[in-house]
């Protein structure tokens, strides 16, 4: 028999495929990608099938036990993809599988929501007339399902205001059929959306645009497109995306976290009526992901729009992937497998021959020193559309400001002057600040205590409107003291600010204003951030306090005025990125004005407004910056010039994890020679202590990644952590904290 062993991973981490025999009576069924019940030692395991052979070096082989499932749930070439991300990032394959498949499709514990679903019959005029005298309740239900081709059961006893029994009657006398149909979990479901047409584009985005529909009919290197805040970049992808579906090819968009979906997903069901647009992000239901994900998988969608995991989405011909603010951190996945959404897209299109296109107003150095070198296509969009002016930013130099006005406040004079100048005009306003939290530590002016989370090596949150100290690492949470724990002396108090913080000044200081903050610690339900972003929008709140949920990509014509609270809070994290995660953050945040008829302006508070990253940022100037923090990266042989691999070894004892970190170090100098990469630590993470685990770091600098992380695989296999140490390897970190 022709391909009568399977190679299967297991849903154990062992990083291995093992042989199986498959017995006749699941020859037709058992297909690559089919998931699997195999016996496993002394117990039943479940797995995928990766692949098919005739022959195995095996003698002894055990059979398949049974196939779970209809259809195999990973085509073949999302398990290539699969098995680059378990060799390029270090992780076991099965990991990586696991990665590609959403739980609620692996555990396939929740299928179809089947409910009873009722159509209108034949029904003479006698008869109706005579139903109206004698069943007033019928005749009126039966008149309300008549104007629908059907409608489910429960919808029309609420539109009716009827019961069960009187459908049942109706059924009984032949007048409706009543049966049983999918009643599908859309988390858009119910919402209607204003049709929109394709704009006339500018020239700038018709060039764009040509070079994205060129890499759809014949794919060759990834577009990166860079085009200032405002400048429509999403109606380029529109576009692209129509002319894919002409081809009879599907699309999938990224969009960072779930912050940006609900504005994007209006924009694209607006343009794609007649398609079925399906979200793929965190916040769904497990109903809704099982829905979603199969529609995906029958062909029924052909455009798939979320966050990092949708790039695996099993659409059934992909010819494009977008990936909106392709800068953005939360595209990196903090456990492993640590792959990046970006990269991983790249890979993607390359195996399924697709155009891939990034878009932002402020590209990561990787993406821009690519373009550069001739890796990506750069397509250029310096412009707004209509000929918007990019709004004017205003830096307060925060030093000058604290003599002024004899110490520190939340808010300098222009930026409560401005404020007060937009309230007047009936603008909005939104203001930034990355930290959510009244304030940063408590701590007693007497004995210089401090409040620290016992587990991390860092200091607890006060959160006043909950009335507590939060480690915002580990989630250890305590009461407020009334007294020093220390010393007991009753004058404790709080430095730093947080979101909570500026809503609190700015009551104080606007009392007639309609302020809201909107940070996690707010969206305590899953529909609430839609809410807030739709009070915002049509004008029941006057001022938006945030962290950077509210940074990015949203936009609202009537916000004129952006206040930057405390500009260098990323400036001096010790990260080699600090300077372009600052750059990045302000030149996203000042975006957000502007975007409607009146010009915006920004006001940025910063202690150090000579700093590179706050003054190109003022001009708006992202070539300015990049060519000279290039430069400082040259120097040093930072990415983008090299790549770089961060190996953390943790655990409850310092020294052990200490001592682990040190046999790494050597054996990897043994290994990896100086013309293959350089090899610096181990030395303490700079977040030393998080979650009760000390942390120590080996960092890995190389010109040829694909040669290095073959060996490291090698010397992790060889040189196994003690028990009680654990290891994490991360392939082009996004932090290094």
């Amino acid at each position: 028999m022709l391909n009568s062993i399977a190679k299967i991973v297991v849903d154990l981490a062992l990083d291995r495929e093992f042989d199986y025999r498959i017995p006749s009576a699941l020859a037709g069924a058992v297909q690559i990608g089919s998931r699997v019940a195999v016996p496993f030692g002394k117990t039943t395991a479940q797995g995928y099938v990766v692949g098919m052979v005739d022959n195995s070096t095996y003698p002894q082989l055990k059979e398949i036990a049974e196939v779970i499932g209809k259809k195999p749930l990973l085509g073949n070439k999302i398990l290539e993809l699969t098995r680059w991300m378990g060799k390029y990032y270090c992780c076991p394959v099965e990991l990586c599988v696991k990665c590609a498949l959403p739980e609620v499709v692996r555990k396939a514990k929740i299928s179809w929501k089947e409910r009873q679903f009722v159509k209108p019959g034949k029904i003479s005029t006698e008869d109706l007339a005579k139903l109206r005298k004698r069943a007033p309740k019928q005749a009126r239900a039966l008149d309300i399902l008549q104007k629908s081709e059907g409608m489910f059961v429960f919808k029309l006893l609420k539109l009716a205001d009827t019961d069960a029994a009187t459908v049942k009657k109706l059924a009984e006398k032949g007048y409706v059929q009543i049966s049983d149909q999918v009643d599908e979990r859309d988390p858009f479901g119910g919402e209607v959306f204003l049709p929109s047409t394709p704009l006339q584009l500018t020239p700038d985005q018709q060039k764009a645009l040509e070079l994205c529909n060129a890499a759809i009919d014949n794919p060759e290197k990834p577009i990166l497109i860079h085009g200032v805040t405002g400048s429509g970049k999403t109606e380029i992808y529109l576009q692209a995306i129509e002319h894919a579906l002409h081809q009879g090819r599907d699309s999938i968009v990224l969009v960072p976290e779930i912050s940006l979906t609900p504005q994007t997903v209006e924009r694209f069901r607006a343009r794609f009526q007649n398609q079925q647009i399906t979200v793929l992000h965190s916040n769904l239901s497990a109903g809704e992901r099982h829905d979603q994900w199969h529609k995906i998988r029958d062909g029924q969608s052909h455009i798939v729009i979320g966050a990092r995991s949708a790039v695996f989405a099993p659409v059934q011909a992909l010819g494009l992937i977008v990936i909106d603010e392709e800068h953005e951190t939360s595209y990196k996945q903090e456990e492993a497998p640590r792959y990046n959404a970006r990269d991983v897209a790249v890979m993607r299109a390359r195996i399924e021959r697709a155009a891939v296109v990034l878009g932002s107003a402020t590209p990561a150095l990787e993406s821009f020193y690519n373009a550069r070198r001739s890796r990506y296509t750069l397509a250029s969009l310096p412009t707004r559309v209509d000929n918007k002016k990019m709004p004017v930013m205003r830096i307060v130099d925060m030093r000058q400001e604290a003599i002024r006005q004899k110490g520190l406040h939340v808010l300098s004079r222009r930026l409560r002057d401005a404020i007060q100048a937009r309230l007047d005009k009936h603008e909005q306003v939104i203001l930034f600040l990355n930290r959510r939290g009244y304030a940063t530590h408590m701590f007693c002016p007497k004995c210089g205590h401090i409040a620290k989370c016992p587990n991390c090596s860092v200091s607890l949150t006060y959160h006043r409107k909950a009335g507590q100290l939060l480690c915002h690492f580990c989630g250890h949470v305590v009461g407020v003291p009334k007294t020093c724990p220390e010393c007991r002396d009753p004058a404790i108090r709080y430095g730093g600010m947080g979101t909570e913080k500026v809503e609190s000044a700015i009551q104080h200081a606007f009392p007639k204003a309609r302020v809201q903050r909107m940070d996690s610690d707010m969206m305590t339900r899953k529909t609430l951030y839609r809410e807030i972003l739709g009070a915002f929008r049509v004008g029941k709140i006057d001022i938006l306090v945030g962290t950077q949920m509210i940074a990015k990509g949203l936009h609202f014509p009537n916000v004129t005025l952006v206040g930057i609270i405390y500009a260098d809070m990323a400036l001096h994290m010790p990260d080699f990125r600090a300077g372009e995660r600052t750059f990045q953050l302000l030149v996203q945040v000042a975006g957000r004005a502007g975007r409607g008829d009146v010009e915006g302006e920004v006001v940025v508070q910063s202690f150090t407004p000579f700093h590179a990253a706050v003054q190109y940022a003022r001009q708006h100037d992202f070539l300015g910056f990049y060519d000279q923090e290039i430069e400082f990266r040259e120097q040093l042989g930072y990415p983008p010039v090299s790549r770089l691999i961060c190996i953390t070894a943790r655990s409850r004892s310092e020294t052990k994890a200490s001592f682990y970190a040190q046999a790494l170090t050597r054996e990897l100098q043994k290994r990896v020679p100086d013309t293959l990469g350089i090899v610096a630590g181990p030395t303490p993470a700079p977040l030393a202590k998080v979650q009760n685990q000390y942390r120590f770091q080996v960092m890995l600098r190389t010109h040829r990644i694909m040669q290095v992380v073959e060996s490291l695989s090698q010397i992790m296999s060889s040189l196994k952590p003690p028990e009680d140490v654990s290891t994490a390897i991360d392939v082009d970190p996004v932090s290094l904290l």
